[in-house]
């Protein structure tokens, strides 16, 4: 197996996803350079990452030749970054959203088009192995036609992704309705790490409602999750047969006999296993539904998730398949600014046909 060698631009929090996976799986993935304009910033990042770094895009593509360049930059810059590596003929892996605003997506859609670029985004949350496994057990047919998918898993156009995922929903117009709830919750950690003291802050949790007609998206959310210890995701998909509900499965094998069964992690280095800390797989009754690719790698499952990203976009630039095209990562950009106007205006609005969905 060749190993993927790939550049960055940006040197950010989520950049150091890619770099910590580069250093658990050094045999699989290599980093060819990252660019980082700030002199000061980048002998910093050179030091503690051990990569080339370089202060342009140009100069990076000048000195390396990259499979695939990951864009991992602001929103704003993120369509310049976009263009600059169609015009190049240098395949993107976009790790943002691709522009700010829908008339930002829009020209871009153009440009790319145009320049007949080579995009794909990077998102990575249905491609968690637990995710994953949700995902083969709604396809497996067991719980029969997906019609509803209530999601509280993460913001914005990341769970817009993972409703769509589970509903089937690709381009379709929706009625578009939000609400929010403001309540108090104790301090929990950041990005930073733990608090340091105890402390009350106000949570904000948004409820959007996605009416496809037959089929019904619900979006709960509050940005706490992703940190707080006493605030968990969960997940409810249903279908005729059966739902699916967080980690638990119940479906009909025939109208008198209900089935049940819950999805089970193996993971390595518990006890008296010797081969490592690594995630094995996940069981849904007798079947294996996710087995980790990147055994025995210490991975948290969002690494493991980047990491398939990588994966999916290298066979991408072989094969031409597409595993997460620049329409679907418009498409949930679009859909999280529908939902963020109807929360200003407390109105259903429409989500309608866009350049991207022809």
């Amino acid at each position: 197996m060749d190993r993927i060698n790939f550049g960055i631009v940006g040197a950010g929090w989520r950049t150091e996803f890619f770099l910590r996976i580069v250093q658990a799986c050094p045999e699989r993935f290599g980093v060819t350079g990252v660019v980082v304009r700030n002199p000061e910033k980048a002998a910093t990042f050179a030091k503690r990452w051990g990569v080339p770094v370089f202060a342009t895009l140009e100069a990076m593509l000048e000195k390396s030749a990259p499979s695939f360049v990951v864009s991992s930059v602001p929103w704003d810059v993120n369509p310049g970054v976009l263009v600059t590596l169609s015009e190049r003929g240098v395949p993107a892996l976009s790790e943002t959203p691709p522009a700010p605003n829908l008339e930002g997506m829009v020209a871009l859609w153009e440009k790319i088009q145009r320049l007949k670029g080579r995009v794909q985004v990077a998102e990575q949350v249905h491609l968690r192995p637990h995710h994953v496994a949700q995902l083969a057990v709604a396809a497996s047919g067991k719980l029969g036609t997906i019609s509803q998918a209530q999601v509280s898993v993460a913001h914005g156009y990341h769970g817009i992704s993972l409703m769509r995922k589970f509903l089937g929903i690709t381009f379709e117009p929706a009625r578009v309705h939000a609400t929010e709830f403001k309540s108090p919750l104790i301090a929990g950690a950041g990005r930073d790490g733990p608090p340091e003291k105890e402390g009350v802050k106000t949570s904000t949790q948004h409820f959007i409602r996605f009416d496809y007609g037959n089929k019904l998206g619900l979006m709960d959310f509050t940005g706490d999750q992703y940190f707080a210890w006493i605030r968990d995701e969960r997940l409810l998909v249903r279908g005729e047969r059966g739902e699916l509900s967080g980690r638990s499965v119940a479906y009909l094998k025939d109208f008198r006999t209900p089935i049940r069964f819950d999805f089970v992690r193996h993971a390595a280095g518990i006890d008296g296993d010797l081969q490592g800390n690594h995630l094995q797989g996940i069981q849904a009754g007798e079947e294996w539904v996710y087995r980790n690719a990147f055994t025995p790698a210490s991975l948290m499952d969002d690494e493991i998730a980047i990491a398939t990203a990588l994966v999916k976009m290298d066979e991408y630039v072989r094969t031409g398949r597409e595993f997460y095209p620049l329409a679907e990562g418009m498409q949930d950009h679009y859909l999280n600014i529908v939902a963020q106007k109807s929360l200003a205006t407390g109105a259903t609005e429409t989500a309608t046909e866009q350049p991207w969905s022809r």
